[in-house]
């Protein structure tokens, strides 16, 4: 069963599974070895490296990683996980509520005006449907222009730059009003 489900949306429908590392791991390190992930750090990983990543994502008790599909099509990963137990927790104040947040769209075999938008934009209510979460906490590599530009239309706000082992992060939050107001105007103008 998905853990979330969307069957009236713009795109159709759109669903988040637990990934499933015998089914998923070919599919995601096709994704995260493309030159276009080179911000996943994962480029030049073999395929059991890739595996071992995920085996201790899913087996963990603050971690979580997500298969997205859009009408039954495998085409996001999303990775879920608790400030309080990263690396990235040591670099700000965590508060309740704080869940961070990962997202890669798999390549496209056609480009589909705004589908990055609308999948980003899902992947934020799914989050925020759990009334325990309150902030969704990003710190992409400061280089990361194209997410930059996503999670500031989605409502972050950009603290601070962090020196993390393998990068520059940008460490941005969005709180569950922001996204919403934010998601609102967004929707009244694309409605115009």
């Amino acid at each position: 069963m998905p853990v979330y489900q969307e069957t009236s949306h713009p795109l159709g429908t759109i669903e988040l599974w637990p990934m499933d590392l015998q089914k998923d791991i070919t599919a995601v390190y096709s994704w995260v070895t493309q030159p276009y992930a080179s911000y996943w750090g994962m480029t030049e990983k073999l395929l059991t490296a890739v595996a071992l990543e995920y085996s201790n994502i899913i087996s963990s008790d603050h971690a979580m990683a997500f298969i997205g599909k859009v009408n039954g099509i495998t085409s996001f990963l999303c990775e879920v996980y608790d400030p309080a137990y990263d690396l990235i927790g040591s670099h700000y104040e965590v508060a309740t509520g704080d869940v961070g947040m990962h997202i890669l769209i798999a390549p496209a075999d056609k480009k589909i005006p705004g589908f990055t938008w609308w999948i980003f934009s899902a992947v934020m209510d799914f989050l925020f449907q759990n009334p325990t979460h309150q902030r969704v906490i990003v710190e992409p590599d400061v280089r990361n222009e194209k997410i930059h530009r996503l999670n500031r239309r989605a409502g972050f706000v950009y603290e601070k730059e962090v020196q993390l082992p393998h990068k520059t992060a940008a460490l941005a939050i969005c709180t569950r009003t922001q996204f919403q107001l934010t998601k609102k105007k967004l929707t009244c103008y694309e409605s115009t």
